[in-house]
Parts: C-alpha cells; sequence; structure tokens
C-alpha cells in the first residue's frame, strides 16, 4: 500500500496570530498598546469564557492602567494588543479547548492554544531550575528572570511522538488507556526521552506499550498541544499483526487490531462525545489522532 499523508495541517497547527515578537522587551510599546488592548482571561482548569462568536475578551484597561506583571503578551490581533492572564474565577458562560475547540476558527485556536501553554508553563515555573530562588515573568511573559542572580529562563516544551501503526494493509493497532471510558480508542503516544531521537523514542515507546516492533517510521505532522505545555509529533509505521500484543508498563489498558471499515464507520460517527454504542469511538478534531485516522482511512480501497 503506498504510504498516506494528512490531508491538510492539524486545527491547532494553523497558526495565523501575529506574535509581534518584536514588542516583548518594548515596554513603551507595550504601554501604549495597552489602553485598547484586550486580555483573554484563563482559569486554573483551563477554562475561558466563550459566546456564541467564540472567545471573549476582557478590556486590559479594566484589568489596570498599565500593562500587569502576570499576564502574557500574546500579539496583534484586529490592530489591538492581545494579552492572556491567569485568573482565579470567571463567571458566565464556560468553555475550554477539548470540548469548544471544534467551533473556534483558526485564530481563535492559536490564539486560545498559546495562551493555555504559556500560563501553564508560568504556573511551574516560579522557582529557578539552578539555585531555586523566586523567578518573575519578563519580556512580556515570555521568559521568567531568577531574583538571585538575574538568569533567564524560557517556555519549555515537551515533545511526545504520535504514531500511528497499520499493517501496510488494511488493519490499524489502536489502544486505550486505563483511565478513559471503555470503547474510547486512539493510536499510540509517548513523550521522547532525553538524548532520544524521535524515531527511536517511536520504536521504544510501541514497544514499552504493546511489545511489538515497528518499521518504515515515517513522519505524517505535528501540533501543540497545550495539557499542560506539549507538541505532538505524529508518524505512521507499520507492525506484523500476528505478533501478540503485550502491555509491558501499565499504561495501556487493551489494545486491538481493526480493519479500514471499522475505523470508517466510527469516523462517520463523530468522535468519543458521540452517543453511540459503537465497539469503537475516535477521538475529535483538534486532536491529530483525528487527521491521521482520516488520512489512513481514506487512503485504502
Amino acid at each position: 500500500m503506498p504510504r498516506f499523508e494528512l490531508a491538510s495541517p492539524p486545527l491547532l497547527s494553523r497558526s495565523p496570530l501575529n506574535r509581534a515578537e518584536e514588542l516583548r522587551k518594548d515596554s513603551a510599546a507595550l504601554q501604549a498598546g495597552w489602553s485598547d488592548a484586550e486580555v483573554l482571561q484563563v482559569d486554573h482548569r483551563g477554562r475561558l469564557r466563550i459566546d456564541e462568536s467564540g472567545l471573549v475578551y476582557t478590556p486590559a484597561i479594566e484589568i489596570a492602567a498599565e500593562p500587569v506583571p502576570d499576564a502574557v503578551f500574546l500579539g496583534i490581533h484586529g490592530g489591538r494588543h492581545l494579552w492572556a492572564q491567569r485568573v482565579g474565577v470567571l463567571t458566565g458562560a464556560l468553555g475550554d479547548l477539548r470540548t469548544a475547540g471544534e467551533n473556534l476558527d483558526e485564530t481563535q485556536l492559536s490564539i486560545l492554544t498559546s495562551a493555555l501553554a504559556i500560563l501553564n508553563w508560568h504556573a511551574s515555573a516560579s522557582f529557578s531550575a539552578l539555585d531555586g530562588a523566586a523567578t518573575t515573568p519578563s519580556s512580556a511573559g515570555w521568559s521568567r528572570t531568577s531574583t538571585s542572580n538575574g538568569h533567564e529562563e524560557f517556555p519549555r516544551t515537551d515533545p511526545a511522538v504520535i504514531c500511528l501503526v497499520h499493517d501496510g494493509a488494511d488493519q490499524v493497532l489502536l489502544a486505550r488507556a486505563p483511565a478513559w471510558p471503555e470503547r474510547r480508542f486512539s493510536v499510540l503516544a509517548g513523550f521522547v526521552e532525553a538524548g532520544e531521537s524521535l524515531e527511536t523514542c517511536v520504536l521504544r515507546e510501541i514497544k514499552e506499550e504493546v511489545g511489538i516492533a515497528v518499521s518504515d517510521i515515517t513522519y505524517l505532522g505535528s501540533q501543540p498541544w497545550p495539557f499542560p505545555r506539549s507538541v505532538m509529533i505524529g508518524f505512521s509505521a507499520t507492525a506484523d499483526p500476528d505478533v501478540p500484543l503485550r502491555f509491558l508498563d501499565g499504561e495501556i489498558a487493551e489494545a486491538h487490531w481493526f480493519h479500514r471499515e471499522e475505523v470508517r464507520s466510527a469516523l462517520e460517527l463523530g468522535d468519543w462525545a458521540t452517543d453511540s454504542d459503537s465497539r469503537l469511538l475516535l477521538p475529535g478534531s483538534i486532536s491529530i489522532a483525528r487527521g491521521m485516522l482520516e488520512a489512513w482511512a481514506a487512503s485504502g480501497s
């Protein structure tokens, strides 16, 4: 079977937002833009205000007369400066990226994904990795500086591979994590370890999770995944469906080989939230896993 490719970039990879990196250290420009800037406020559960038009912003001037230290400058949108801020309590109609992402356009998705990733990093970076001293936000929220020695630390992103394993014909291997409800399956994934290449991570993770060897590892695409601050790097690989599956590291509750027609039927049903008694339910469209499965399902006869 010929190799398949993603039909289009994953939803969260489409980033039309102008990040305006050149302004992050320009305090005068940031101050000047604050008067008509908008702030995307996010609570500690990753929820924010959403209405029928999408993301709901708070006028910056209602928060303070000048940029506040805990806000992050995201860029310029609609001619206005756009910031993000973590807050304790939000009122009104709330949603999050997982539940509302499919209803947002590409620009709104890039705004929300960036906001979640950088705010999640700040939540775990209050102290220096060098000496444990307290750190404070700098560069409009795109770094943190140690209060003891001035060392500047930058946002951390954790790379993870996600791999669609197929048999080279009409079967794909899908798995369910122990915390997932029954019948919810997806492709295999895992974090890249220190000193490890992406391809080596694919080999190791699949061996650890389901006990089989893969070959013909092929890059498909990538997307940010701010849960809390990862980037998912997609691959496909082939394996022998006759090799017994063995769940070696406890991260997989069950895994099965599914036929292409089963996957096509499951895709037509919708996603994990579908009210169906189907044996197979698949991820929603904000995940690169969905695009990988759609591309593989469409590639066969």
